[in-house]
């Protein structure tokens, strides 16, 4: 599992001690881009409670969400993982979700479980009315410009398949916001995989201070824009997949 931090010193603890809690078997890579806040110090303290399950990768200066994520999916590709998740540290994911995003590809339901907010099942709490619109209505704008049949595609609570991440040329992925989740899922959708939506409460971060800012919304105005614009020309590919798979997606309970 990979959780992205800058500057969560105040939920670090809580959100490893409840993955972990869990007891099945997860391991946790933080990625951490140089919170002055002492993240990464408090990570490395809590390694030798939880030895050989959780490590850490420290970034100088913050490089931004997507280039995190491609990081993480580096490393755990090289370590040898088959299961691969994202996940964010503020408890905006419920780590009891976990289970269903696994059991989703593992059980032959997707190659690519979506923790969504926009299927039957799924929403959000303590979010403002402006937040749910923009969210939604990218969403939509998303769907409509892509064709991506994904009703959640900003999610950032995902599961792969190892398979996925060794297609897709990860190189290639141009986006560092939160388009970046967008340019994800689309990537795998054109090369064929399955995507499944799992539906989830997502609850709005209660301490801390969120990352959202006006550049994000840009870029996922614009790179929604470039997206359909570039799959005109651009292999997502990076070696040919025996998945056998089609583009297909659904929802799971």
């Amino acid at each position: 599992m990979i959780i992205p931090t800058y500057n969560e010193s105040e939920n670090i603890t809580s959100i490893l001690d409840a993955v972990f809690a869990l007891q099945q078997g997860y391991h946790v890579l933080v990625i951490d881009d140089g919170s002055p806040d002492g993240t990464a110090t408090i990570v490395k303290s809590l390694m030798q409670k939880y030895p050989g399950a959780l490590f850490i990768e420290e970034r100088q200066g913050k490089l931004g969400l997507g280039t995190a994520y491609i990081h993480g999916f580096k490393w755990c590709m090289e370590n040898g993982y088959h299961y691969i998740f994202e996940m964010d540290a503020d408890f905006s994911h419920d780590p009891g979700d976990l289970e269903r995003l696994y059991n989703a590809c593992k059980d032959g339901l997707g190659d690519v479980a979506v923790g969504s907010r926009y299927v039957p099942g799924g929403k959000t709490e303590n979010w403002p009315m402006d937040r749910q619109l923009y969210s939604r209505g990218g969403a939509l704008y998303t769907r409509l410009i892509t064709w991506l049949p994904v009703n959640d595609p900003t999610a950032g609570f995902v599961c792969y398949k190892r398979k996925v991440l060794e297609t897709i040329n990860l190189d290639a992925i141009n986006f560092v916001g939160y388009a970046f989740q967008i340019e994800m899922k689309f990537a795998a959708w054109k090369l064929g995989f399955r995507i499944v939506e799992v539906p989830i409460t997502f609850i709005d971060r209660k301490v801390g201070i969120s990352k959202m800012h006006k550049g994000i919304l840009k870029e996922g105005v614009f790179g929604v824009l470039s997206l359909q614009w570039q799959s005109m020309f651009k292999n997502y590919r990076r070696k040919v997949a025996n998945s056998g798979t089609v583009p297909s997606t659904g929802t799971v309970g």
